[in-house]
């Protein structure tokens, strides 16, 4: 199994309608599952405490390769459309168990 992780930090436009997006973004990702081959299983959150990010993404793969193919979906690559519009930060590790 192989977890793909990736934290957000919002810019000022992200912000402004945060909860929004983030229904916006859940919604997206998780209609992936079924669409993209390998994956499966996503997560979508919100941090509660304040800090470094705000918005964190969670997805699980059978294989590196479903990983790797998952990276140019096209599916996937519309919804990193919207994410570049609105932030200003990202952190992300890949790893395998």
């Amino acid at each position: 199994m192989v977890k793909h992780i990736v934290c957000w930090k919002l810019n000022e436009a992200g912000k402004a309608h945060q909860e929004a997006l983030y229904a916006d973004l859940s919604a997206r990702f998780h209609a992936l599952l079924g669409v993209v081959d390998g994956l499966t299983a996503i997560e979508v959150g919100q941090n509660y405490n304040g800090g470094e990010f705000d918005l964190v993404l969670l997805c699980e793969f059978t294989t590196r390769e479903a990983e790797k193919a998952y990276q140019s979906h096209p599916a996937h690559l519309a919804i990193k459309e919207i994410v570049h519009q609105n932030v200003c930060g990202r952190a992300a590790v890949d790893y395998e168990l």
